[in-house]
């Protein structure tokens, strides 16, 4: 099931308490409303009755979709330099949840699911749009890499993501975000034929794929953030 619980909150405009109902976990098998909430950007959005102010509570929950083999720890986007405890937490959560300390039903359960690690709306958003495409999201990461070595300049910086937002037939539509406002710095076009590419050049990849699957954080930030879990 999906759990809410109470949460005290300062409005960002007229510095009002509020309260709200803050998801802890989301079932989107049961209620897929709530992944399309996520999709649409306005998943836990909240209105202050004071001075009508709309804002939005930054993730933490659990996000299961058995249907399409996903299992997200959905995090703060600030809590993104702790990335390996994070990783930490998140696969102790889910050796009981669904793992090898979990009973044999959810075990069973469990064996269907990838386990990832997100950080703020956009990624958990990208992860929910990249699996709705049939897409791979290690290699939608690789793709960003290859992106980064072919455009004239990027953005690239702390604050700022490279997040997949839109997907056609034949492009991959990325944007530079600002973290903290999630307000579009730059938009790309990424042939969807450089995806495939990648995919189709497993040796080449491997070195890169391998640092960006030693834990459940799969994200290309990663590799600018330290040396990383294998120092």
């Amino acid at each position: 099931m999906s759990l809410f619980r109470p949460r005290n909150l300062v409005c960002p405009n007229c510095k009002s308490a509020i309260t709200m109902e803050a998801v802890g976990s989301v079932n989107a098998d049961r209620r897929p409303d709530y992944r399309d909430a996520i999709l649409a950007s306005d998943f836990q959005d909240t209105t202050c009755p004071n001075c009508n102010e709309t804002f939005r509570l930054q993730p933490e929950f659990n996000y299961l979709d058995a249907a399409r083999g996903q299992w997200i720890a959905s995090l703060p986007a600030a809590r993104m330099p702790q990335y390996l405890a994070a990783e930490d937490d998140a696969t102790a959560l889910f050796a009981t949840s669904y793992g090898e300390r979990a009973p044999k039903a959810a075990q069973d359960v469990g064996k269907t699911l990838d386990v990832r690690v997100t950080f703020g709306w956009p990624a958990v958003r990208e992860k929910l749009l990249i699996r709705q495409h049939d897409l791979d999201d290690v290699m939608i990461e690789l793709t960003k890499l290859d992106v980064l070595r072919r455009v004239p300049s990027a953005p690239l910086k702390p604050g700022t993501e490279l997040r997949l937002t839109a997907v056609t037939d034949d492009m991959l539509v990325m944007v530079w975000i600002d973290t903290a406002s999630e307000g579009v710095i730059e938009e790309l076009l990424v042939p969807r034929a450089l995806y495939d590419a990648i995919a189709r050049d497993e040796e080449s990849w491997a070195p890169a794929r391998a640092k960006l699957t030693d834990g459940p954080f799969v994200d290309m930030q990663k590799l600018y953030m330290g040396p990383g879990r294998a120092a």
